[in-house]
């Protein structure tokens, strides 16, 4: 009896974790508010999560479609992270306005610059919808048949959320679909970019520094919200005006120190907190090193190529950081969840669910059989995750093929209209010729990540596994990816942008000449190959693992009544909390919980691509020249860490003290804790946040913008 308390009490610490979790805003007066009044919150949940008042919730943004945001004043003023905005921030820039060197600031409205494509979404209200998805479902329903009435239900209860208005619903799943929840929005299509340091303080550091700790960068930008003259959204056009917002967040000159209350309010993309150890120990010991592998080779292509050249940096500079985002959080991953020894740790949870359920014959009949399921399912799936990843990874990261893979689909479109059937192929050629390829492409960079791919390829992928063209042309080569390069890149007309745009701007003309062109063909092949013979086999076995892990949170709830469970992170708007705090990531080495300007000094090495320091900032240094942004020491504080559970896309959340008031903007983990997006260690998983009196000191000292300050609201 000693052992099986033991053993409930081993296994309920394994699965609630202080200051994990991601939760939903509308549940936290049933789920959480208690607690974080305990650890020092002065708020109510209505003022966090409304939908009759004006709560925080109306001020916090989706940015981009993968960032958050804040509204900082009554004029649609909002602030997000540097690297949020750095496609926007690319996207302007030439060699002439070099904006990711210099910076950028509009010094008034007239002079913010519009972002096509740029959008700006706030939530309006979320509702349980969990009955109404699955209304019309019963227990002999098949699995298609049950896929089948949920999707109708969702499109008829979208549908009807917004008869009648201006805004927007969608439906997503929670805990693999025990859970349905609505979500009403309102998106902004009118962002203008307002302001951005330079690369030098806004990426100080660059990859060097990118999920480390310490961290010494001004991580931000500024953007604005236009709408039209009733306040709500609308294309661009010169005749709109700033937006103005149910609510505005306060910004607290004040500081904090270690132990103060935090909470995070944003989009977290995506997290994997119940997976088996089959997918953990898939992802950390196979998935993640291949991914790792790759990306480092195309990394350092691009680098020393943009190095080389400004018109490549430039062109390169979204694309670099984006493979390198991803690059570093995996390798960081893999090492954290060794660390922390995560296979070992999901077997004991496993064998303690077993043995939990074991005593009642209901539930073993129920739950005893899904981890040998899962065995069962990962032994195939793994081997289809490894080709998914070379073709993502590998095949698709060579531009020319990636290219052409949206031909291969213009092709297939234009075969439905020659035939009569229906088709999308007029809208998908606009789309084409919108896209800009050339705009961010350099054919010799090009060249060689492709003959890199290619010997990876061949290296890593067995003849059998192969599409059989790609698998001919490889053999009818001797498997040499340069002479396989030289050939595809001298015979296509594909990378020639003035050919290329001539055959698109009247391609139907041109099909035969498309299909001839050996990156077209080669291309065709690996499309039609995945899609017959790898994804669709793929995506049954994700939706088989998908059953298995929704009847394992099943379990989970059954057993352990009084757990709260939070639900995975899937881009909806949640609110993490936890304290500032330092944390020891190995053996005789402890992190005090802030930096300052002081550090940035101490890094500084003159004309360094990742630590050069602006004449300007050295010289407000040297004065000590920072205004009201000092703490009472005089120091100047850059960033600090905290135990708020995040992820991708929480980039740019608000950080807020107890008082809601801001104090810093979440851009980044700790390297440590990358693995929080599968597995939480409290010791290690630390946020990283911008100090918001940083952000005021580099608008106001540094780019002389502090007229943007008189729209805020700060509080001494």
């Amino acid at each position: 009896m000693k052992q099986k308390l033991l053993a409930l009490t081993l296994l309920i610490s394994l699965i609630s974790k202080a200051d994990e979790g991601m939760w939903l805003p509308q549940l936290l007066n049933a789920m959480n508010i208690k607690d974080m009044k305990k650890n020092g919150l002065k708020l109510t949940a209505e003022q966090i999560y409304s939908v009759n008042k004006s709560s925080l919730k109306d001020a916090v943004v989706q940015f981009a479609g993968g960032c958050t945001a804040e509204i900082v004043s009554d004029q649609g003023l909002i602030l997000t992270n540097h690297h949020c905005g750095y496609s926007a921030i690319a996207f302007h820039s030439t060699v002439e306005k070099d904006y990711l060197t210099n910076g950028f600031w509009a010094m008034n409205k007239n002079e913010e610059v519009y972002t096509p494509n740029l959008n700006a979404t706030i939530i309006q209200r979320i509702e349980d919808v969990t009955a109404k998805v699955l209304k019309g479902i019963i227990a002999t329903s098949t699995e298609a048949k049950k896929d089948s009435i949920i999707k109708a239900n969702i499109k008829l209860l979208e549908k009807e959320a917004v008869a009648g208005t201006h805004y927007e619903a969608f439906i997503k799943p929670f805990f693999y679909g025990n859970d349905y929840y609505l979500f009403v929005v309102e998106t902004f299509k009118d962002v203008r970019m307002v302001g951005a340091p330079p690369s030098s303080i806004g990426k100080f550091g660059g990859e060097s520094d990118n999920w480390m700790w310490p961290r010494h960068n001004a991580d931000f930008s500024v953007f604005r919200i236009y709408a039209n003259k009733d306040n709500k959204p609308a294309e661009y056009s010169k005749d709109n005006v700033p937006y103005k917002p149910k609510n505005v967040i306060p910004i607290s000159l004040k500081g904090y120190k270690q132990g103060d209350f935090t909470m995070v309010y944003g989009f977290p993309g995506r997290t994997q907190e119940y997976l088996s150890s089959y997918a953990v120990d898939m992802i950390m010991n196979e998935s993640d090193p291949l991914k790792v592998s790759l990306r480092e080779k195309r990394l350092n292509i691009m680098n020393v190529d943009m190095l080389q050249s400004d018109a490549v940096r430039i062109a390169y500079a979204s694309k670099f950081q984006s493979v390198a985002n991803y690059y570093k959080k995996w390798m960081g991953e893999m090492n954290g969840l060794k660390k922390y020894d995560a296979v070992a740790k999901k077997q004991l949870f496993e064998n303690q669910f077993n043995d939990a359920i074991s005593a009642n014959p209901a539930q073993k009949e129920k739950y005893g059989n899904i981890f040998p399921q899962l065995q069962k399912v990962y032994a195939e799936y793994k081997i289809l995750n490894k080709q998914v990843d070379y073709y993502s990874e590998c095949l698709m990261a060579i531009d020319a093929l990636n290219y052409a893979r949206f031909y291969v689909t213009l092709n297939n479109e234009l075969k439905k209209k020659q035939k009569g059937t229906t088709n999308t192929y007029d809208k998908t050629l606009e789309e084409y010729k919108k896209l800009g390829f050339f705009k961010n492409y350099n054919k010799p960079t090009d060249i060689k990540i492709c003959e890199a791919m290619l010997a990876e390829y061949v290296k890593g992928v067995p003849s059998n596994s192969r599409p059989y063209v790609l698998d001919s042309f490889i053999v009818a080569n001797n498997n040499d990816a340069k002479k396989m390069t030289d050939f595809l890149f001298s015979n296509t007309n594909f990378v020639d942008k003035e050919k290329a745009e001539v055959m698109l701007n009247d391609y139907d003309k041109y099909t035969n000449l498309y299909e001839r062109d050996p990156i077209f063909y080669i291309t065709s092949s690996i499309v039609k190959y995945y899609n017959t013979s790898v994804f669709p086999q793929f995506q049954y076995d994700e939706r088989e693992i998908n059953e298995l892990q929704k009847l394992y949170i099943q379990g989970q709830k059954e057993i352990f009544k009084d757990k709260k469970f939070y639900p995975d992170a899937n881009s909806t708007l949640r609110v993490a909390y936890g304290k500032v705090n330092n944390y020891i990531p190995k053996d005789g080495v402890e992190y005090n919980y802030y930096t300052t300007l002081d550090g940035i000094m101490e890094k500084y090495i003159p004309k360094d691509e990742e630590f050069d320091v602006p004449a300007k900032l050295k010289e407000l240094y040297e004065k000590k020249d920072y205004g009201q942004y000092a703490n009472k020491d005089g120091k100047l504080q850059v960033a600090f860490t905290a135990s708020n559970h995040t992820t991708g896309g929480n980039s740019g959340s608000p950080v807020f003290n107890a008082k809601e008031q801001l104090i810093g903007t979440n851009f980044d983990r700790n390297w440590e804790g990358t693995m929080s997006d599968i597995m939480y260690n409290p010791n290690q998983c630390r946020n990283i946040t911008l100090d918001v009196r940083y952000t005021l000191f580099i608008i106001d000292k540094f780019a002389g913008a502090g007229y943007l300050l008189s729209e805020m609201k700060l509080v001494k």
